[in-house]
């Protein structure tokens, strides 16, 4: 079994593609599908769909859900963040060294203009 993707509702898709644009973009995801009220960002088909929602209020900070986003360096997780910053959205864990189940990880937390919680993150190469 594998993930095929993901959506995220959004109140405003217009506003919402140039904050996915400039965030996503940094991992090397476009704009596949482009439609009046969704937008399909991947690299060879789409994995992260934003679909407009424009009655939706914002999600609530406590839902407890969130999109993790791979990355292959802590370069790229610090540039997404800031991209996501400089867009309108919120911090929501600074880029650093994580523990997590397993290992340690260097990760970044943002919400998107509507509250949607997105991590980014990178598991370091041992030295």
């Amino acid at each position: 079994m594998a993930i095929d993707h993901v959506s995220v509702a959004v109140s405003d898709i217009a506003k919402s593609g140039q904050f996915y644009d400039a965030v996503l973009g940094h991992l090397g995801m476009t704009r596949i599908a482009d439609r009046p009220t969704m937008i399909g960002y991947g690299k060879k088909f789409p994995e992260f769909w934003i679909n407009a929602r424009p009655e939706m209020a914002p999600v609530a900070a406590d839902t407890g859900c969130h999109i993790a986003l791979r990355t292959r360096s802590e370069e790229l997780v610090t540039a997404c963040y800031e991209a996501a910053l400089a867009g309108g959205g919120a911090d929501a864990g600074k880029p650093g060294m994580r523990p997590a189940a397993l290992t340690t990880y260097f990760g970044a937390f943002f919400t998107d203009p509507d509250g949607n919680k997105v991590e980014l993150l990178t598991f370091p190469q041992p030295v």
